[in-house]
């Protein structure tokens, strides 16, 4: 089949976790023999603040890293009736403009001959209901939704006819453990963002790194000065924002990994993790969580992960982590061991292709034969 999806970028993944997931996705529809096509808005802000922070560069690293991956711009004057005209599916994420999501949506009202479908990725559901509920998305065929709790709000509020639960997940074509000897003590990979989670990241991070002493990097984006003071003053090194193909490798030279949840999964929208678990777990790194209900059970908390109800805990579980290289050994195979069993780019391809097969989605070819 031939896929569309419309993304915010695939091209950049500056505070957009989205195209981590979307990339690898992509990459095992094409491996089962499918084509995919990204289309992005030639004025999106993830690619205009990679640009601007780190140069073209970036986008021709990105282009070199994933060569097998399309993407196509498109701007105010796109006619998204051709962009789709040769479409069997058609995905367009949240993050869409309001109108394109209903101009697609009156598309397949008026006979378009694709599937199409909604993808949501975030918490604006809880967060920002009005907008989510503003969207007209009468004219699509499903919801794809990233937790089980997300799709009920969507079955609820009648947002959608037939909505699915489909998870992010892991990119094992690049997330993968390396064989690098560790240098450092821990590393955390994320963006501070709107303060969705600023007291959790310095009571189950900064904190417990300060109170250890240990050697600490983090990477991400949108630090605001007052985050970056703290850092400065719990004597964490700071190195702004990484190519998530480059993750890996930062996840190897460090000994162990902290989750820490957004606020509105934790509160509203429970057992949704960030896509940074996935990947951290899948690099075979240990890792230990501040509190965060894991309802639909994606993994096996105390043998995959470690738990933190507290900061104090916190601590102890990192000192207990970095005292026995043999409980590291163990909790990083464990957590490898369920990513590969479960939670791969390849098994959420199939889950897609299996729910768009309970929607009877075939190729146009087989449609008109």
């Amino acid at each position: 089949m031939r896929f569309v999806f419309y993304t915010h970028s695939l091209v950049s993944d500056w505070n957009h976790g989205n195209a981590h997931f979307l990339r690898g996705v992509m990459r095992e529809l094409q491996s089962l023999g499918h084509q995919a096509l990204a289309l992005e808005p030639e004025n999106a802000w993830s690619r205009d603040n990679l640009v601007a922070e780190q140069g073209e560069a970036a986008v021709n690293a990105f282009h070199e890293t994933f060569p097998m991956l399309r993407s196509q711009r498109y701007g105010a004057s796109a006619c998204h009736e051709d962009l789709v005209k040769d479409a069997d599916v058609v995905v367009v994420h949240e993050w869409t403009d309001p109108a394109l999501v209903a101009e697609l949506g009156a598309l397949r009202r008026r006979g378009a001959d694709f599937t199409l479908l909604f993808h949501d990725t975030h918490h604006r559901a809880v967060s920002a209901a009005g907008e989510i509920g503003a969207l007209d998305l009468s004219g699509y065929d499903g919801v794809l939704a990233f937790g089980e709790t997300l799709r009920e709000r969507y079955l609820r509020a009648g947002w959608g006819r037939q909505v699915f639960t489909w998870h992010e997940a892991a990119d094992v074509a690049l997330f993968r453990p390396l064989d690098v000897d560790p240098e450092a003590d821990l590393v955390w990979i994320g963006n501070w963002g709107d303060g969705e989670r600023s007291s959790e990241l310095v009571e189950y991070l900064i904190e417990p790194v300060e109170a250890l002493g240990l050697s600490a990097t983090i990477r991400g984006v949108r630090y605001p000065a007052e985050a970056l003071a703290r850092l400065e003053q719990a004597d964490i090194a700071y190195g702004g924002w990484i190519a998530n193909a480059d993750v890996p490798r930062e996840f190897a030279r460090h000994r162990l990994t902290v989750h820490v949840p957004r606020a509105p999964y934790v509160r509203a929208l429970p057992g949704i993790p960030t896509i940074r678990m996935f990947e951290a777990l899948a690099c075979g790194i240990p890792l230990v969580s501040a509190p965060w209900d894991d309802c639909e059970q994606l993994f096996r908390a105390g043998s995959d992960y470690l738990t933190a109800s507290d900061g104090a805990q916190m601590r102890g579980r990192l000192a207990a982590l970095l005292n026995d290289t043999d409980m590291r050994r163990e909790i990083a195979a464990a957590g490898l061991e369920t990513i590969r069993a479960r939670h791969t780019c390849r098994h959420r391809a199939e889950e897609l292709l299996a729910i768009l097969s309970q929607l009877d989605a075939t190729t146009q070819k087989e449609r008109t034969a």
